[in-house]
């Protein structure tokens, strides 16, 4: 195979590609490494006798730079550590310093950081070395860091609660609705068991409010017969306001809030939210407070007893707060052994309707070791 086959398009070497690096490769790959070695290194020496630099040869012959100067100044194998690094001309001996970090660490300058000390010294007319010289130095010897009293904050704790039924655990939330024009919102207050997601109040207003927001959960848990346990927030303003505050410690509620900037540490709210705003007739804007009243009511009335929530087994929030989704459960099974009875072919196995929730939490507590007893 001649090299003007190899370039011919039906060659070896694909049309565009005629380099000599290629032409090597190709050869090698057909059996002939020994033979196109040689070649290309004869071809190399003759180019180099011819005065032709060192670059120019190897992209002739596609030869590396480096193959070559390995084998111009060919070295043994190298055993043990990496042999120091050594220094470039520039560079400041150990004198110089010794005196940079003695001036660094001067009375005058000490508390001085690196280029307010390079700049008065260089108005002093002594220039000892660049500012980043002057910081490798300090970091050499350990004096690099910031020197003054920072304020530090401890890290937020993850709230972990857990629910193993009805009114033991709330979540509440503001979300806000469009009005009829842009720069008009109302404030939507949701507050929902985690547990059996029923809405246990809901409060639309013209603003978010502390007083409003004290009202609203009083007046949501009067409704609902016995206080909570915990009443879980993130920290909005009325979140977090004293009123709230106080209200809750004096029905011994715990209070319990989200850490900063972690939307899915208020999960059940979110969700409730998404699926309010979500629905087919949830409107682009509300043409007045009363308006989105309205909408709220029928929504939330349809979302407690008529609503078959996925995360509680298909049943209806209000089915599961108040205890009657045992009685619901036995129907369906009722219902589907009758079916199973009729077809038993059309089933895998017995059929069973999907399970009750057995517990709910925000943020699952990862299991503590039990002590060897």
């Amino acid at each position: 195979m001649s090299r003007r086959d190899l370039w011919e398009p039906g060659g070896a070497i694909p049309p565009g590609d005629p380099t000599a690096r290629t032409l090597g490769r190709t050869l090698r790959e057909c059996g002939q490494q020994r033979a196109a070695d040689d070649i290309l290194t004869a071809t190399f020496t003759e180019l180099r006798d011819a005065q032709i630099s060192v670059q120019k040869s190897c992209a002739l012959t596609g030869l590396s730079r480096a193959t070559y100067y390995r084998r111009v100044n060919p070295k043994g194998p190298m055993h043990g550590p990496w042999l120091p690094r050594t220094p470039p001309p520039a560079a400041l001996t150990d004198a110089e310093r010794a005196a940079v970090t003695d001036l660094l660490n001067s009375p005058t300058y000490r508390d001085l950081a690196i280029p307010q000390v390079w700049a008065r010294e260089l108005d002093e007319g002594r220039y000892w070395c660049s500012v980043s010289t002057m910081y490798r130095i300090a970091r050499t010897a350990g004096q690099v860091s910031e020197r003054r009293r920072l304020a530090t904050h401890p890290p937020r704790v993850r709230p972990e609660l857990v629910a193993h039924g009805p009114s033991e655990v709330w979540s509440w939330d503001i979300t806000a609705l469009k009005g009829p024009v842009k720069g008009v919102w109302y404030k939507c207050y949701v507050i929902l068991d985690i547990f059996s997601r029923y809405v246990t109040g809901w409060l639309v207003a013209a603003a978010e409010d502390a007083v409003v927001a004290k009202d609203f959960l009083a007046d949501a848990v009067t409704r609902n017969g016995f206080e909570p346990h915990t009443i879980h927030a993130d920290r909005g303003g009325a979140m977090v306001s004293k009123p709230v505050s106080e209200l809750l410690t004096d029905l011994g509620v715990l209070r319990s809030h989200s850490r900063p900037r972690t939307s899915n540490d208020n999960p059940y709210s979110e969700a409730q939210f998404k699926t309010m705003k979500y629905v087919p007739d949830f409107p682009e804007r509300f043409g007045s407070l009363a308006d989105a009243r309205t909408f709220c009511e029928g929504f939330f009335l349809a979302y407690n007893h008529e609503h078959r929530h996925s995360g509680i087994g298909m049943h209806t929030p209000a089915s599961v707060h108040f205890g009657t989704a045992e009685q619901v459960q036995v129907q369906r099974q009722a219902t589907l052994n009758r079916a199973y009875a009729q077809h038993p072919e059309r089933f895998a196995r017995r059929p069973r309707p999907p399970a009750l929730p057995e517990v709910a939490w925000i943020n699952q507590p990862a299991e503590q070791p039990q002590p060897a007893p």
